[in-house]
Order: structure tokens, then C-alpha cells, then sequence
């Protein structure tokens, strides 16, 4: 076969090309060429055989369908070119995807249990959920908001991610060789957090603002303004990371304290700027509501300013003041503390007039520009890095806020402004000098302009209300261009409709040529993306593991001190703990049953002896709720108390075989009566606080149509093992009293226990496997539960007589 060199390639693509689209406008112009697409029934249907002229014709495409689909489609073992990581929002995971093609391929899971992934499920991943419990409350939820990849040299390096819960004051760190989180970090001081997390260019820390102020030591304070003016704080903590493990140390961490100003997103300054921070702020009116008082709206109170503050921290000086001793030493539940005057003292601290409310600050690629768009300002305004370095030389400061920290004019900082549309957002770079893109959130479009010569130079529509967007390499110093994706917060109309709840819409936007182009449209219905990453798949590929080495805790990528080799199983008894250690070996599992008595602790490490693609292990114990997917070479411990008597299934779930489930052993639990009574005291003692908690409280319109002594009845919680005309829970109340006397009764309701050696008793306890529980019933409600019971009976004997 003649060998086709690179010219003679491209001039027979360009004809195939020129051919299409001659055929393609010639079907075009037949519907006016409007791109008007065929009716539900013929969209996407499948026609045997068609021609390329066919298909186009029939679903009413044009030359720019057809070109979109031709630049996104990525044809069978051909990979994408980019990676593109997306915050969760409230589900607590990452949704990934590649493009150009916009293919889903990974849910990473963040703070919240995750099933597939196992997440939570492990003694080893529940560790790091816990890691998040904030003052030993339970928090198994959260809302990833702003993720970022380490860095060196200010370009991506490939190694590793954090991402921020904006819910709770949480960061996480994620290992791009598996891309899975490794380590959980609160936040010890903050309340909040928004603008995280933002590496320095060699990522020596990250950066975490706090978003609405709080009292650092967490206490309580009555909140009023000369309160709040005292005790509240905002701040950005410089989280110090270790780039080579992937660690976060908060030993040689430090948070910046800052004015009770409500903090936005941050940038770190990358070349011309390195060493400095730059982290938005609104309400700068030092506001926090009242409504109920009669103050304004928090959102009124908060705008009444015509600028807000961006925040200018010297982070390196601080990290040598840091080390030397000489400022960080108040110490805050564990948190090293730069304060306010410390920062005023050493020239760490300046601030600076902002549009208002802004969502968004972008140092450009070189560090001279700093660009920032407040979402009640139509302009995006440019900062010069020069300017802001030769007004703190010169010491040249319009004033100082309430709290003494020097601001420098707005004249002597600002570049220029551009006015780029009604509710600009967020900033992203283009790979050609000076460009830059904007989202609009109330225009719903995307504008690009040039952040040097002050111009607007074009805009792509955006569908619909677009929030942040992305493009390929677009916040570090060498950005790749080529692609754009829109962030949208609403889809209405571009998807099949599912209901109430539609999906967000990211959209791929061609940057290549001189005007954007709209490409694809990808619904997430998982989530609600804020922002997204989107890194060369280079960078990363060369480190991804598709197998871990025989017995890692996937959890430290280290060796697990559980691991078990094949052969070297054993059952280990302690007390009234079950310690296993055993091994899955193709879908084998060793040893395969499990024997216990009733109550007894069962640790169960397995470790999955497997080191090929296709071993991936589900371990269950079915209605046991236990559950655990083993990766390639993983160990993972499983740690359940036996609380219920009983033979349960262990099956296995080999999930890239077509076998699926099948039986590998049993969970026998020997019955054991001191254990099955602790049991049901246990349950017992748990409807007892339930019934506390859920006290029943009544509108007047229920409690007029109430029976005497219901409310009784539901307030102690009997409604929750007991019907009239049906056993539920417990045994059948229907015309008790005609069964029992009201003495019996009255005995029965204050003093449960005094009843249970009653063979009639005793039955009822073994049939429902619960015991009537001590309600601690007032003796004077008594009658009034005795009285319900018989006015409930004649209610549904009547209904059902009719």
C-alpha cells in the first residue's frame, strides 16, 4: 500500500470534508437551513442503512450540528484529550468527565458514603468521614464548592486535588494515581468556608477563606452589632501542603485574621506576583440581619456600599515571620492565628475598593493583572500588580478601615475596567495574550474581551444562567485554550423532561478560532457543579494505578497491617470479639463462613489477592447491611456486632464478570438470650428518646378533632408499635379493654416489666421480638391513654361495620 504523507493526508481530508458539507448544504438549504430538527419519533432512530447524506436529512442537521459532532466525538480506544474534575455541590462527590467527548467516567466521592465506591462503608473510609465530624457532631453530607490541582511552577502537575465543603469548614485531599481522598482536614476556627481551595504556584499551601464571619473560638455571644463587631472574624487560612505526600500540616499551617467581612473566592499570585494572595470580601458593611427586629434584609444590608474590600496578603513574608517566631503565636484550637495587628504591624495585610460583591478573582498568567467582577457591578474591573506594589512602597493609602488596615486608592491600583454584561461572575484564561473569558449570569452568555487593551471582543450565549466556567489550563500560567465550558445553573429546555428537578448543563464551547462556538451540551443530574477543573490528561496518566500492590489501605497507600496472604487465614478469638483475617482469591473467599454467637464483635479484614483489571470484589452479608468493594490488591476491614440471630447469605458481587452474585458462605449467628434481651432494652430504650424527640404537637385544627386522650397516646410514642384493627409493631389494640380489665391495664402501662413472666406476655414478646417498654407515664395520664384505647375501638368498629 502507497504510503500517504502528511500533505497528500491533509488534502484528502479537506476534500472528504468539502464534500460533506456541499452535501450538507444542499439538505440544509432544502428546510432553509435553520437546523430545524425532526420530529421525537425520528430523532436518533436507528435505519439500517443510510447514507451520511441520509442521516443528515432526516434529523434536519446543519453545518454546525455536524461539525460540533465531528469535534466532540471520540472514536472506540482513542483517548480524550482532557480530564475535567467538577465540585458536587450538595450530593458531597466529584462528578468527572473527559473531553472533547463530555463522557462520564467518575464519581469521586468526598463526604458523603457512596455505595459503588464503598465509601463509608470500611472501617478505612469511614475514618475519614469521621476525620469531618465537626464537635463530635455526625455530618455525612456535605457541599464540594471549589476544587484545585497542585501545582509547580505555576502549571498543574498531576499529583493532586483539594476541594472545600462550603457547608461545613471542611477541606479534602485527593491522590490523582487513584483519584480517591486520602485525608480529611476541618477547619478549626471557621464556621464556613467558600473560597477554597487555590494553590500557590509551587504548592507550598492552599489557600481556604472563610465565608460568613464567626468567633474563632467558637463560643457563644449574644449577637448584636457591638458583639459582632468584636468577636466576629472573618479569615483566610494558608493550609501548608506537603507536594510530594500529598499531606496537609496543620502544625505549620496559619489562617490570616481578617475584619467580620463576609469572604469570596482567592487567588494565589503566580510569576511577577508570587508570594502574594488576593481573596474577594462582600458585605463589607459589617451586616448581619435582623429582619425579625425590624433591621433591613440581610441582602439590603449588605449592598448599601458602593464597593467592597479585596483582601492583598503578603504570604511569604508571613511564612518567614512564621517560622522566625515573631507572629502567629496566638493559637486558637490548634490554629496558628496572624492577627490583625500583627498583620498591620509587618505590612501583610492590605486592602482594596472591589466592585461590588464580587464572586471571582483571577490572577492572569504572567501575575501583572489581577481581574475581578462583582455580581451587582455590569463591569469587570483589571488590577495592576505594579500599581498595588508601588502604592505599598510609597506607603500611599486613602485610609484605613474600622479595624486599621491600610487601603489603597482605587486610582492607584486599577488598570481599567470593561463593562462585559449584567451579572459577571467568573473569569477564565484564554492561551492568546490578553484574553480572557467572563460568565454572565443574567444574560446568560459568556464574554470575551481583552484585559489590555480594555475591549470587548465577543460573546457566546450560554443556556441557561450561567454560574462559573473553565477552559483548559485556564487558571494556571500556561494556558492550553481550545476548549471552554459554561458552568449552567439551569438546563430548562435543552434535555428531556424529568420532572420538577432539571439537570445542570455544561457546556462545551470551541475557543480555537477567533469566535466561540457551542458544542455540546452535557446534562449532570447528580449534583450541583460549582467549579471545575480541566487538566491535560498527560499530566496525570503517567502516574494512574489500575492495581494496588497485594494488602494497600487504599485509605494511606501503604502497606495495611491486616493484610493476609493467601494460605495464611485464620480466626481469631478475643473475649467477645471475632477477629478474621482473610483473603478474596478469584472470587473465592477464605475462610467462607463466618461462626458466631449472638452479640459478639466481628472484625473482618479481607484483603483481595487479585492484581488484574477484572478483579474487583463486591463482599456482602445480605440483611446485614454490610457491604464493602475490594479493589485489585486492597485490604479493608468490615467490623460489625452479630445483634441478630440468624443465618444470613455472604455472597459475592465480581463486578466486571457476567457470573454477578453468587453464594460463597454464611453468617451463622447462634442465639444467645442475654444478648437478644440486651438487644431489645436497647431498641426499647431508643423508641423511648425517639418518642421524646418527636413529642406530638397539635394545630388547633387537629386538636379540635381529636379523640379524648390521643394526644396521650401519640405524645408517648404508642402509635409506634401499635394500630387499632391490625398488629403492627406490637400486638392489636382493637377493644383491648374488653380483653383486659382497667386494673390490668393501669398495672400494664406504669410498671411494663411487672407483666413479662405472663405466659400471654411471653408469646406476645417472642412473636413480635419486642418487649413492651417502660413509657414513664405521668399516673394522671393513665386513665386518658385507657380511655383513647376504648373510644378508638368503638370509632373503628363503627367504620368497620358500615
Amino acid at each position: 500500500m502507497k504510503k500517504i504523507n502528511n500533505k497528500s493526508w491533509l488534502r484528502l481530508l479537506s476534500a472528504t470534508m468539502s464534500l460533506m458539507l456541499v452535501s450538507l448544504f444542499a439538505v440544509s438549504c432544502g428546510n432553509g437551513g435553520n437546523g430545524k430538527k425532526g420530529g421525537a419519533a425520528d430523532v436518533g432512530a436507528p435505519r439500517g442503512k443510510e447514507s451520511f447524506q441520509d442521516i443528515v436529512k432526516r434529523r434536519g442537521l446543519n453545518e454546525d450540528d455536524v461539525l460540533a459532532a465531528v469535534k466532540t466525538y471520540t472514536p472506540d480506544n482513542v483517548k480524550d484529550e482532557a480530564i475535567v474534575a467538577n465540585s458536587g455541590g450538595q450530593e458531597g462527590n466529584m462528578p468527572t468527565y473527559v473531553a472533547p467527548s463530555m463522557r462520564m467516567v467518575k464519581y469521586i466521592p468526598i463526604n458523603t458514603r457512596q455505595p459503588y465506591a464503598g465509601f463509608g462503608y470500611s472501617e478505612e473510609t469511614m475514618k475519614l468521614l469521621k476525620d469531618g465530624f465537626i464537635d463530635g457532631t455526625e455530618i455525612l453530607w456535605g457541599d464540594t464548592h471549589h476544587p484545585g490541582f497542585s501545582e509547580t511552577d505555576g502549571d498543574y502537575n498531576g499529583k493532586w486535588m483539594v476541594i472545600n465543603d462550603k457547608a461545613n469548614p471542611r477541606v479534602y485531599v485527593v491522590d490523582l494515581r487513584d483519584w480517591y481522598v486520602k485525608q480529611t482536614v476541618q477547619n478549626p476556627i471557621f464556621r464556613s468556608d467558600h473560597g477554597g481551595c487555590f494553590f500557590t504556584p509551587n504548592s507550598e499551601y492552599f489557600m481556604e477563606a472563610a465565608q460568613y464571619p464567626a468567633p474563632f473560638d467558637r463560643k457563644y455571644y449574644p449577637l448584636t452589632e457591638a458583639n459582632y463587631k468584636k468577636y466576629w472574624r472573618g479569615g483566610l487560612t494558608y493550609w501548608k501542603f506537603d507536594n510530594d505526600k500529598g499531606k496537609v500540616d496543620q502544625a505549620n499551617s496559619f489562617t490570616f485574621e481578617f475584619p467580620p467581612y463576609t469572604q469570596d473566592l482567592s487567588d494565589a499570585g503566580k510569576a511577577k506576583s508570587y508570594g502574594w494572595g488576593f481573596t474577594n470580601s462582600f458585605c463589607s458593611e459589617v451586616y448581619f440581619g435582623g429582619i425579625m427586629q425590624g433591621r433591613p434584609p440581610f441582602e439590603a444590608g449588605c449592598s448599601s456600599r458602593d464597593v467592597d474590600y479585596l483582601h492583598v496578603t503578603n504570604w511569604k513574608k508571613a511564612e518567614e515571620l512564621f517560622k522566625a517566631g515573631k507572629i502567629g503565636k496566638t493559637v486558637i484550637n490548634g490554629m496558628h492565628v496572624i492577627t490583625i495587628p500583627e498583620s498591620i504591624k509587618y505590612g501583610l495585610l492590605y486592602l482594596i475598593p472591589e466592585p461590588k460583591s464580587p464572586h471571582g478573582v483571577d490572577v492572569n498568567p504572567s501575575g501583572e493583572y489581577i481581574v475581578v467582577a462583582g455580581k451587582l457591578d455590569s463591569h469587570a474591573w483589571v488590577y495592576s500588580f505594579d500599581k498595588i506594589m508601588k502604592a505599598i512602597k510609597d506607603k500611599k493609602f486613602e485610609g484605613k478601615d474600622d479595624y486599621g488596615i491600610p487601603i489603597i486608592a482605587l486610582d492607584d491600583a486599577l488598570h481599567g475596567s470593561v463593562e462585559v454584561g449584567l451579572g459577571p461572575l467568573h473569569n477564565q484564561y484564554d492561551s492568546r495574550d490578553g484574553v480572557i473569558y467572563t460568565s454572565i449570569y443574567v444574560d446568560s452568555r459568556v464574554t470575551k474581551w481583552n484585559y489590555k487593551d480594555l475591549k470587548v471582543l465577543d460573546y457566546v450565549p450560554s443556556h441557561y444562567n450561567i454560574g462559573h466556567l473553565v477552559s483548559y489550563h485556564g487558571d494556571t500560567k500556561k494556558p492550553k485554550g481550545k476548549y471552554l465550558i459554561a458552568l449552567n445553573k439551569l438546563s430548562i429546555d435543552r434535555f428531556n423532561p424529568v420532572g420538577p428537578l432539571h439537570p445542570q448543563n455544561h457546556q462545551l464551547i470551541d475557543i480555537a478560532a477567533e469566535h466561540p462556538k457551542l458544542i455540546y451540551d452535557l446534562p449532570l443530574p447528580m449534583g450541583e457543579p460549582h467549579y471545575t477543573l480541566m487538566m491535560d490528561r498527560n499530566y496525570y496518566e503517567p502516574n494512574n494505578m489500575e492495581a494496588y500492590p497485594v494488602g494497600t489501605d487504599i485509605t494511606k497507600m501503604d502497606k495495611s497491617p491486616y493484610a493476609t496472604e493467601a494460605g495464611a487465614e485464620k480466626v481469631v478469638n478475643k473475649g467477645n470479639t471475632v477477629e478474621i483475617f482473610g483473603t478474596i482469591n478469584n472470587g473465592k473467599v477464605t475462610p467462607a463462613d463466618i461462626n458466631v454467637k449472638q452479640g459478639q464483635d466481628v472484625v473482618l479484614h479481607l484483603t483481595n489477592v487479585g492484581t488484574g483489571l477484572n478483579d474487583h470484589y463486591v463482599y456482602e452479608i445480605v440483611a446485614y447491611d454490610k457491604m464493602y468493594p475490594y479493589a485489585p490488591g486492597e485490604t479493608a476491614t468490615i467490623k460489625f456486632n452479630a445483634e441478630k440471630s440468624g443465618v444470613y447469605p455472604i455472597v459475592i458481587d465480581a463486578q466486571n464478570s457476567p457470573s454477578k452474585r453468587q453464594l460463597v458462605g454464611h453468617l451463622s449467628v447462634a442465639f444467645d438470650q442475654d444478648a437478644e434481651n440486651k438487644r431489645v432494652l436497647a431498641l426499647n430504650d431508643r423508641i423511648v428518646w425517639d418518642n421524646k424527640v418527636q413529642a406530638f404537637k397539635p394545630s388547633a385544627i387537629e386538636l379540635k378533632n381529636m379523640l379524648p386522650g390521643e394526644m396521650e397516646f401519640l405524645n408517648y410514642g404508642c402509635n409506634a408499635c401499635h394500630k387499632f384493627g391490625e398488629p403492627f409493631n406490637g400486638p392489636d389494640l382493637l377493644m383491648v379493654h374488653k380483653r383486659r380489665s382497667d386494673k390490668w391495664l393501669r398495672e400494664w402501662i406504669l410498671n411494663p416489666e411487672s407483666k413479662y413472666k405472663d405466659a400471654d406476655i411471653e408469646a406476645m414478646r417472642q412473636t413480635f421480638k419486642l418487649a413492651m417498654p417502660n413509657q414513664h407515664v405521668d399516673p394522671k395520664d393513665v386513665d386518658k391513654l385507657i380511655e383513647y384505647m376504648k373510644a378508638k375501638s368503638e370509632q373503628v368498629i363503627k367504620e368497620m361495620s358500615k
